[in-house]
């Protein structure tokens, strides 16, 4: 036994440099190992919340909107959500995720890295989603791009030529919304100087909101605003529309931890909470001043609630989220009621619920936020950081100016070039038949008496 031992132990020994070769041959393991590395959980939640997103546009928001809008534009509003899912989704992948997350030039704009997703790959990214998918993290931020635009047709409703529709919705994602992205959470300008926006309220809510004015001012008010009945035309749609923006809201807010993590569960609890106090706020401030309390109003009020918080979801306490939601409900409330005295037709109150609502969020971020529930390191006024909320003031001023001017400045010039209405006759017989050749209710309607401008309960009185 010990000679072969020792055989074997002389064979071993000829063969240790071949062996040595072998290994260097081989891949590093340990370094094979090293750099990010896919999560299950946090791929799973944020596949989750990409469709959440998603589900917000396409039907939460075309029922909301399809709801408030007369019989006749029912299927033009849906189409405007519909289609623009499709076609941001294009614009996206060939130049708007480079646009918005590519690399940093001069804290203005994402480079050209990834144009057409080029490396933008199923593997983990080292910058921005280190433990899911990149091309995942470039999909749940699809999803806002979406939203963000299609919010916007709710002030140009039941008027807007759909050929211009088209090239506005290109022009502005391209032009206002990439780079926007890009200052506040691609690296840019408004980021870095330390402004909040846990999931929107600049990029979304107050550049929509911006947008929505200047396009209710260039497309002016719709034919017979303010002598004729323009009521909601079928509410149901509305509630289920805007329950299913509650629910959605979810993924908007708790998936921007981009994680399974606690971040995600406390933006989860203070999404709900707000919403829950602004549907309070809005119904009760509305039974006090016009002396019912609407199914609409609390749809509406659970609308402001959502949007107040989503700049703030993961930075302040539940507390503090009541008291936003609050605010959120009566700001808007008030601001939807005065837009009739200032003239303009917002036709489906863009202005008064996302710009209100998306700035509120904006700067009560900068009063309440708390190094107690989040890891940005940046406390609020009322934690002894009054600078917090000047950079909140600056980066909502800055968002309200690129975007209300951008979309002057394209507005303008699809005017000349294009049009922006359609034909008094069209408008008069409804985007439906006179832009898509269509009827929502075919005969249904008015055989049954369903959707009938009588049978709708106005948002403000006008």
């Amino acid at each position: 036994m010990r000679k072969a031992g020792l055989k074997f132990n002389r064979k071993v020994s000829l063969l240790s440099p071949f062996l040595f070769m072998l290994l260097l041959c081989l891949p590093d393991l340990s370094l094979a190992q090293e750099g990010p590395a896919i999560d299950t959980g946090d791929t799973a939640w944020m596949l989750t919340s990409s469709l959440l997103v998603l589900m917000m546009t396409i039907p939460g928001l075309f029922l909301f909107y399809g709801g408030l809008v007369r019989s006749k534009n029912a299927l033009g509003t849906f189409m405007h959500s519909f289609f623009i899912t499709a076609l941001v989704s294009i614009q996206w992948v060939l130049i708007g995720y480079t646009l918005s997350f590519g690399p940093d030039i001069s804290h203005l704009i994402g480079g050209l890295d990834f144009l057409g997703l080029k490396g933008v790959t199923g593997a983990p990214s080292d910058v921005w989603a280190t433990t899911i998918p990149h091309n995942l993290f470039m999909v749940y931020q699809l999803t806002f791009a979406v939203i963000t635009v299609a919010l916007i047709t709710g002030s140009f409703a039941e008027r807007a030529k759909f050929s211009t529709f088209i090239v506005f919705v290109l022009l502005w994602t391209t032009l206002i919304y990439d780079p926007l992205a890009h200052w506040v959470w691609g690296g840019g300008w408004i980021g870095a100087m330390g402004a909040l926006d846990f999931a929107g309220g600049n990029v979304v809510h107050i550049s929509s909101g911006a947008a929505a004015l200047a396009a209710a001012i260039m497309f002016g008010k719709r034919l017979g605003y303010g002598r004729e009945p323009m009521a909601p035309h079928f509410l149901p749609y509305s509630v289920i529309g805007a329950s299913l923006l509650w629910v959605g809201w979810f993924g908007f807010n708790a998936g921007s931890a981009v994680a399974a993590n606690g971040l995600a569960s406390t933006a989860f609890v203070t999404t709900n909470t707000a919403t829950a106090a602004a549907v309070l706020g809005w119904v009760f401030i509305e039974w006090i001043f016009r002396g019912k309390p609407t199914v609409l109003g609390a749809a509406s009020g659970a609308v402001a609630g959502l949007v107040a918080i989503t700049p703030a979801a993961g930075f302040v306490t539940p507390m503090a989220a009541i008291i936003i939601g609050l605010g959120g409900g009566i700001f808007c409330f008030f601001a939807v009621n005065l837009r009739p005295k200032l003239g303009y037709d917002d036709s489906l109150d863009v202005v008064g619920v996302h710009g209100v609502g998306g700035t509120w969020g904006a700067l009560a971020t900068g009063l309440f936020a708390t190094t107690a529930v989040n890891s940005a390191g940046r406390d609020g006024l009322f934690y002894g950081n009054p600078e917090q909320l000047w950079i909140q003031l600056i980066s909502v001023a800055a968002t309200w100016a690129f975007s209300f001017a951008g979309t002057m400045i394209i507005l303008v010039v699809l005017k000349a070039v294009m049009g922006l209405r359609v034909s008094p006759e069209k408008e008069a017989e409804g985007l439906d038949l006179g832009e898509h050749g269509e009827e929502a209710y075919s005969g249904f309607q008015m055989a049954h008496g369903y959707g009938t401008p009588e049978r709708g309960v106005r948002l403000t009185d006008e």
